[in-house]
């Protein structure tokens, strides 16, 4: 039996672009719910959010590593349709700056993981990723990639 990664992603052809790709229709299916009721509740809050990379391929990680933009090597939870990186909306463009803690209550509303604290907000982290959220716990990361794991529709992080 199949799931969202080897059912779309394995045969989308993007998947193996190096172009960045926004598409939410990559995005597993309770997962992309969960990031648009996120949006519309930063949005109502006053931070509305643009999405800026949901699906990511290993070639693609591979470049950017080779060009200093991310610290890791290989691809991650992107590469599986489970995480999604952000850009807050200031003056209609995308914006970076400033606090982005109010990611955190907005993440435990939807039961999902948030760079910033990684689902363990009362343990120190040395890396911080503030514009990125998973629906995948980090306990739960080694299973998904050795591809013996994949979230089921109940799965709550």
């Amino acid at each position: 039996m199949g799931n969202f990664y080897t059912d779309v992603i394995q045969k989308d052809a993007r998947y193996t672009s190096t172009a960045s790709c926004r598409d939410m229709t990559l995005l597993e299916p309770v997962f992309r719910q969960k990031v648009m009721d996120l949006m519309a509740g930063a949005a109502g809050a006053g931070t509305p959010l643009m999405v800026t990379e949901t699906y990511r391929s290993s070639q693609r990680q591979a470049m950017l590593f080779a060009q200093g933009a991310t610290q890791l090597k290989t691809v991650g939870v992107h590469h599986y349709g489970l995480a999604c990186d952000f850009a807050k909306v200031v003056g209609g463009e995308p914006s970076w700056g400033g606090s982005w803690t109010f990611l955190q209550g907005l993440c435990a509303a939807q039961g999902i993981v948030w760079g910033g604290d990684w689902g363990t907000p009362s343990q120190p982290h040395t890396f911080h990723d503030w514009d990125h959220v998973q629906r995948i716990k980090i306990s739960d990361q080694a299973s998904l990639f050795a591809g013996t794991f994949y979230p089921a529709a109940d799965y709550l992080a």
